[in-house]
């Protein structure tokens, strides 16, 4: 999987780590807000949603219920701009740090961890 980016005017081609994507094509991507570290939420890409995530600098997920593409905030209006990915040491979890737009969570709440146990 590749990624290009542009370098004073030059595009420079990016090789991405071999990812560890799960028997249906996906893996989990950790959602946290850059300035104040709080996970946002937790989705699904697959290799598609996560060329798109970093083509568009913004957050593009896999629906597993409805088995399609979704940006975050093309309803809502809440999007989530990106300011870093990284992955984990096993390479089957990425991190996006994002500057968030309004709440992460459907409900509302900022976060879709507000609930405690």
């Amino acid at each position: 999987m590749e990624n290009r980016k542009k370098v004073k005017g030059k595009t420079k081609s990016l090789s991405l780590p071999k990812l560890k994507f799960d028997k249906a094509g996906l893996i989990p991507a950790i959602i946290q807000d850059v300035k104040t570290n709080e996970v946002l939420m937790l989705a699904y890409m697959n290799k598609e949603s996560l060329k798109i995530t970093l083509k568009e600098r913004r957050t593009c997920f896999y629906s597993r219920s409805r088995k399609t593409l979704w940006r975050k905030g093309e309803t809502s209006g809440n999007i989530q701009k990106i300011k870093s990915v990284r992955y984990d040491c096993d390479k089957d979890t990425i991190l996006i740090k994002v500057d968030q737009t309004g709440p992460a969570c459907h409900t509302g709440k900022r976060s879709c961890f507000y609930r405690k146990i």
